[in-house]
């Protein structure tokens, strides 16, 4: 394009920079407006032929007749600009989409090229605000379609409820769905969404009301246990304690499992004096690997300790015998056979140690009893790989 004689060019500043004088008017009948665009690098070389700056971004000044005033805007400070910015136009979908960089040119266009392509702007806005309501619209109808449909099915299914934090009430809930909250307001929406708040208000009520019965029933039951405990220990200190055990309990200081090692002895007193397991892991770990020649000297102190416990999963015949030994003179006892892995921490590659025991429990009164009994042939049973 051939650089219009009628166009005042001047090199782009930021606004506010400029204090020329105001803007002249032809008797009402035209409006000096501002126009900026940018140039492409052709532009830029058109533009240095035909006499001007050849920058990039333009900024010009054009008379608009009061006939294509439309085609202007006004900003707060009273600056008229034609309305090439934002840009407008068509994807290859022929959605209107929207470019906030003013347009470029090939070359320095005219002044009916500006107001031609103003035009065409304006009617692309005017498409560009139809179709942003028109796929608003649709988004409130899918919206409110998808609202009814989980507010129908809120108020079929009794066992659906409401998010507890925040707490519902009966005017707002959120209702989960597929992790993410979906509100619901009595006021503001409409047919059955309507419903959803206060019906989620009711069962949150409701399940409020539940929940605190069950841990005023469950509180009880707690509390009647303990007493049942406090009235057995002070029966078996009265009865068969020591008096030095009379005097600590009505202190208040005796210790509670000195109370259930002593029921214990009683309980598990038809097993004689069958050793127990103890929990010697330190002492026992350190004298296996002394038996191996990198672990002479090792030494084995609590935190290089490391233990694995199980149930076992295979019995050997002696294991098995002395189960059947115990039960017969504990019939109402419950059996487990134990494993207890006995490895060094900090060296992976040391031979380990598998212990078994034979864990016994009984129920004496409200107490559950335990003891643990070592099987005679764990010492023989073990597991290593020395390096």
């Amino acid at each position: 394009m051939d650089a219009a004689p009628q166009l005042e060019t001047r090199a782009f500043e930021p606004a506010g920079l400029e204090q020329g004088p105001a803007p002249r008017r032809d008797s009402g009948r035209t409006l000096l407006v501002t126009v900026i665009y940018r140039l492409s690098e052709e532009g830029r070389k058109a533009s240095l032929i035909a006499g001007g700056d050849g920058r990039a971004l333009q900024e010009v000044k054009i008379a608009v007749p009061t006939s294509r005033f439309h085609l202007v805007s006004v900003d707060p400070e009273g600056v008229a600009r034609l309305k090439l910015q934002p840009r407008y136009r068509l994807d290859v979908e022929q959605h209107v989409v929207r470019e906030d960089t003013p347009p470029t040119y090939d070359a320095p266009p005219s002044i009916e090229d500006l107001l031609k392509d103003a035009a065409r702007n304006h009617q692309l806005e005017r498409a560009y605000h139809v179709e942003r309501e028109e796929s608003r619209t649709r988004h409130r109808e899918t919206q409110f379609e998808r609202h009814q449909k989980l507010a129908e099915r809120f108020l079929a299914d009794r066992a659906m409820r409401a998010l507890e934090h925040p707490k519902p009430t009966p005017r707002q809930c959120y209702v989960a769905v597929n992790g993410r909250p979906i509100l619901f307001d009595a006021k503001q929406h409409r047919d059955l969404a309507r419903q959803v708040p206060p019906e989620a208000y009711r069962r949150f009520s409701e399940d409020l009301r539940t929940r605190t019965e069950r841990n005023k029933d469950k509180r009880a039951r707690e509390l009647a246990v303990h007493e049942e405990k406090q009235r057995a220990i002070a029966e078996w200190v009265e009865t068969r304690g020591t008096a030095d055990q009379r005097q600590r309990h009505a202190a208040g200081v005796l210790p509670l499992e000195e109370v259930l090692e002593g029921m214990a002895d009683e309980a598990f007193a038809a097993a004689g004096d069958r050793p127990r397991y103890m929990r010697d892991g330190v002492e026992r770990l350190q004298a296996y690997l002394r038996q191996f020649r990198p672990y002479v000297e090792v030494r084995v102190t609590k935190s290089d300790l490391l233990v694995t416990s199980a149930n076992a999963e295979e019995a050997t015949n002696g294991q098995w015998a002395l189960r059947h030994e115990l039960q017969a003179l504990l019939p109402d006892g419950e059996f487990t056979l134990r494993l207890h892995r006995l490895a060094l921490k900090a060296d992976p590659c040391a031979p380990t140690l598998s212990v078994f025991g034979l864990l016994v429990t009984r129920k004496v009164g409200p107490f559950m009893l335990r003891r643990e009994y070592l099987v005679p042939d764990c010492d023989s049973l073990t597991r290593h790989n020395p390096s």
